[in-house]
C-alpha cells in the first residue's frame, strides 16, 4: 500500500530510462511520455511520481538520474528535488566477459559528491544481487547470475567491505542531516582540484564536505585547520571541524568468500539421447525459406530446429575435398548436424549477435539431411524497436566446393521444429521422465556427447549456507532441480584486461575487471527452499559435451575476514555534534572482525601492529612491528563470532616506532561452530 493509505510505499515510478527512445521517436515519443504521465497521476496514489532519465518529464513528474555519477544532474524545474534513482553499484555480466568490480571507495565518493551538490535522494541499483532463474536472463547473453558486485550478493551474504563502507558513509551523512535539509551549500575553492561545500543553518548546525578530485592526495586548509585528503575522495565533517568519514579510507573488514564442496554427492547418473537422427520423422512446420526464430517459437523454448534435405550426386563429390557449409545467423548460437552427425558450433556475442558458421562437412552421394539447431541466449530488453531485432537463421545458407560450384540452400524448402524432444517429454520434472528409458551406468558419464540429457539425485546437505552447483566440467545448456530451472549455464571463458584496478578516476565497466581466463560463471545458485531432505532430482541438458560425474554441490561460505586500519581512523558514532569539545574517542580506531552467524574466529593467520604492507590474503610485516601483535589479537578474538581491537599503543603496551603513523593489519579464519558467549572485546 502507498503511504497515503497507511502503507510503506513513498514513491512511484512510471516508465524506465525511456529518454533515449523518446528523443529518437521525436513528437511521437514526447506524446507518449505525456500520456504515460497523465495516466499515472490519474491513479491518485497520494505519493510523488518519478521518471528516470527523462529530461522532458511533465509536471508533476520528477525527472531523476540513473548512472555511475549524478552530481552533474539537475531536474528540469528548480522546484523539483534532485533524485538519484539508480546509483550503479557495479555492472552486469555477459557470457564470455569478465566480472566487473566497482571499488567501494569510488562508489562512496560518487554518493558524497551527489550529496554535497544538494542531492536529496539515493537508491542503489543494485543493493541486493539476484539470480536469473529459468530463461529470464535478458540482454541477450546476460549470465544467469545477476550479482552486480553489490553490497549483499546473489546468495544473500554481505559483501565486505562494500556493505560496511557504505553503512559508515550513510552514518556520516545522517549526522549532517539538520544542516543538509535546512540550507544550501556555499562552495569555496581550496585548490585547483579541491573544494569545500559548507551547509550552515545556524549555531551548531554546520556541516562541511571537503573534496579532492585530483589523482594525488592533497593537504587543505579549512576553518584555520589542516586536513589531509587522499586522491579522489571526500571527507565529511558534520560539525565543520571533525572528520568522521573519508570515502577513500576503508575502515571496515574485508570478507573472503569461498565455494566449498559439501558432503552431498550426486548419485545414480542416467542419460537420455536427444536423438537427432529421428528429427525428420517428427511433425514440423514447413516453409519456403528461413523463418525468424522468436516468431516461430513464441519464446516457448530457446531452441528451434531448421531442417532441410540436399540431394548430392556422386559427380559433385569428386576430388576428395569436403564441401564447406556456410550458415549466417542473426543470433545467438548454432549447432550443426549433417546426416545425424555433429559437425560443429558457432556463437555470437552480446556486442555482435550475428555470426557465421563456415566449416567443411561430410556429405554422401544421395539425400543428405542437414539439421541446424538455433539457440536463443536471452531476449533483448533495451534499445529502439528492440521488438524488431531478429534471432535465428535467416541466411544465406550455402554449400561451396561441390563439382558444380556453390549450391544456395536459403530459399529451398525448410522444416522447423520448436524445442527439444526432451522438453516435449517433460524430462525435467520428477514425474515427467518416469516412462523414458534412461540409460544407467558408465554411459551416463561419457564426455563430449552433444545434445544429451542427464539426471541424478542428491540429498540436501546440512547447515544453512547458500548452495550452488559447480558446472565447470560441462559445456553449455540448462539445469533443473526438482523440476525448477536454476538457469542457463555456459562455460564461456572470460576475455578482457584484468591487469590493473584503481579506485582513482572516473569509473567505467571496463576499468576493474576480474576473472580473465576463467569461465564467466562457474557456480549456479540452488535455493535451499527448493530442496527436500532426500532424493532431490537434478536434470541437465548438455549441448556441447561434458562430464556430469564431476558436477558437485558446493556451499558459499565466509572462510575468513581481514582488517587493515590506521591509528586515529575516525568513528562517526563517537561524535557529539552538539558538544563544543572534541570527543576523546572520536579518533580511537578499532578493528572490527565479524564472521557470519553460526561461525566463530578459529585462528589468526596474520596480525601486525606497526607498518605492515599488502592486502587481505597477502599481508606482510613491515620494518616496524609490535612482537605481541598476534597474541593480543588472538586473546581478544579466538572463539568469538566477532571482536573489537583498538588500534593504539596502550593496547599493545608499546610503541614499536615512535613518531610514525601505525596501522593494524589482521587476517582471521572463520569456521563453523558455536561461538562463545563472551562479549566483543572493547580493547
Amino acid at each position: 500500500r502507498f503511504a497515503s493509505q497507511g502503507g510503506p510505499i513513498i514513491l512511484s515510478q512510471i516508465e524506465n530510462e525511456y529518454g533515449p527512445e523518446s528523443k529518437a521517436l521525436g513528437a511521437a515519443g514526447h506524446a507518449y511520455i505525456n500520456w504515460a504521465a497523465k495516466m499515472a497521476v490519474a491513479l491518485d496514489t497520494g505519493v510523488p511520481w518519478v521518471m528516470c532519465k527523462e529530461d522532458d518529464a511533465p509536471d508533476p513528474m520528477i525527472n531523476a538520474c540513473n548512472g555511475f555519477y549524478c552530481d552533474g544532474f539537475s531536474p528540469n524545474k528548480p522546484y523539483k528535488p534532485t533524485m538519484w534513482t539508480e546509483a550503479w553499484s557495479g555492472w552486469f555480466t555477459e557470457f564470455g566477459g569478465t566480472i566487473h568490480h566497482r571499488p567501494v571507495q569510488d562508489l562512496a565518493f560518487s554518493v558524497a559528491r551527489f550529496i554535497q551538490k544538494g542531492g536529496s535522494y539515493i537508491n542503489y541499483y543494485m543493493y541486493h544481487g539476484g539470480t536469473n532463474f529459468g530463461r529470464t536472463a535478458g540482454g541477450p547473453f546476460i549470465t544467469t547470475s545477476y550479482d552486480y558486485d553489490v553490497p549483499i550478493d546473489e546468495y544473500g551474504l554481505i559483501r565486505q567491505p562494500k556493505y560496511g563502507h557504505l553503512k559508515e558513509l550513510h552514518k556520516a551523512i545522517k549526522l549532517c542531516e539538520h544542516a543538509l535539509v535546512s540550507s544550501d551549500p556555499t562552495v569555496t575553492s581550496l585548490g585547483a582540484y579541491q573544494q569545500a561545500y559548507v551547509f550552515n543553518s545556524g549555531p551548531r548546525r554546520c556541516a562541511a564536505f571537503l573534496s579532492n578530485f585530483h589523482s594525488t592526495g592533497a593537504r587543505m586548509t579549512f576553518n584555520n585547520m589542516h586536513y589531509d585528503l587522499p586522491a579522489w575522495s571526500i571527507s565529511i565533517l558534520p560539525d565543520c571541524r571533525n572528520v568522521v568519514f573519508n570515502t577513500a579510507k576503508v575502515g571496515v573488514q574485508t570478507s573472503r568468500v569461498q565455494m566449498i564442496p559439501t558432503n552431498s554427492r550426486l548419485f545414480s547418473w542416467q542419460t537420455y539421447d536427444e536423438d537427432v537422427s529421428s528429427l525428420h520423422e517428427r511433425s514440423s512446420i514447413a516453409a519456403g525459406g528461413l523463418l525468424e526464430q522468436i516468431n516461430v517459437t513464441r519464446d516457448t523454448s530457446d531452441y528451434l530446429w531448421y531442417m532441410t534435405n540436399v540431394d548430392i550426386s556422386s559427380s559433385e563429390l569428386r576430388g576428395g575435398k569436403k564441401p564447406t557449409l556456410t550458415v549466417q545467423s542473426a543470433g545467438h548460437a548454432l549447432h550443426v548436424f549433417v546426416n545425424g552427425q555433429f559437425s560443429g558450433s558457432a556463437f555470437g556475442t552480446r556486442e555482435h549477435r550475428q555470426f557465421t558458421f563456415a566449416k567443411p562437412v561430410h556429405l554422401r552421394a544421395g539425400i543428405n539431411k542437414i539439421a541446424l539447431l538455433s539457440i536463443a541466449v536471452g531476449l533483448p530488453n533495451v534499445g529502439l524497436h528492440y521488438e524488431s531485432w531478429k534471432t535465428g537463421i535467416l541466411g544465406p545458407v550455402f554449400l561451396d566446393g561441390l563439382g558444380q560450384g556453390r549450391k544456395d540452400l536459403t530459399m529451398q524448402k525448410w522444416f522447423n521444429k520448436v524445442g527439444l524432444k526432451g522438453e516435449a517429454m517433460d524430462l525435467v520434472s520428477p514425474n515427467g521422465g518416469s516412462s523414458v528409458d534412461w540409460i544407467r551406468g558408465s554411459l551416463a558419464t561419457q564426455t563430449k556427447q552433444t545434445l544429451k540429457w542427464y539426471k541424478a539425485y542428491f540429498n540436501a546437505p546440512g547447515g544453512d549456507e547458500p548452495l550452488a552447483l559447480d558446472m565447470r566440467s560441462m559445456g553449455k545448456g540448462q539445469v533443473w532441480i526438482n523440476g525448477q530451472s536454476i538457469g542457463k549455464y555456459w562455460m564461456a571463458y572470460a576475455n578482457g584486461d584484468c591487469s590493473l584496478c584503481s579506485y582513482i578516476g572516473t569509473f567505467r565497466p571496463t576499468k576493474c575487471q576480474l576473472g580473465c581466463g576463467q569461465p564467466t560463471q562457474r557456480w549456479y545458485h540452488v535455493p535451499r527452499s527448493w530442496l527436500k531432505p532426500t532424493q532431490n532430482l537434478v536434470v541437465v541438458f548438455e549441448e556441447l559435451g561434458g562430464d556430469p560425474s564431476k558436477i558437485t554441490l558446493v556451499k558459499r561460505s565466509v572462510a575468513g575476514v581481514c582488517a587493515d586500519l590506521q591509528e586515529h581512523h575516525p568513528n562517526a558514532e563517537k561524535l557529539d555534534i552538539d558538544s563544543h569539545e572534541e570527543s576523546k574517542t572520536l579518533h580511537q580506531a578499532q578493528v572490527h572482525l565479524q564472521c557470519v552467524p553460526g561461525q566463530s574466529i578459529s585462528s589468526i593467520k596474520f596480525a601486525s601492529f606497526g607498518t605492515p604492507t599488502g592486502t587481505c590474503g597477502s599481508f606482510q610485516q613491515g620494518t616496524c612491528h609490535a612482537t605481541n601483535s598476534h597474541a593480543i589479537v588472538e586473546k581478544n578474538c579466538i572463539g568469538r563470532e566477532s571482536c573489537l581491537v583498538t588500534v593504539s599503543n596502550s593496547i599493545f603496551g608499546t610503541d614499536p616506532c615512535p613518531n610514525v603513523l601505525k596501522r593494524l593489519s589482521v587476517e582471521a579464519v572463520c569456521s563453523t561452530g558455536i561461538a562463545t558467549n563472551r562479549p566483543d572485546s572493547r580493547r
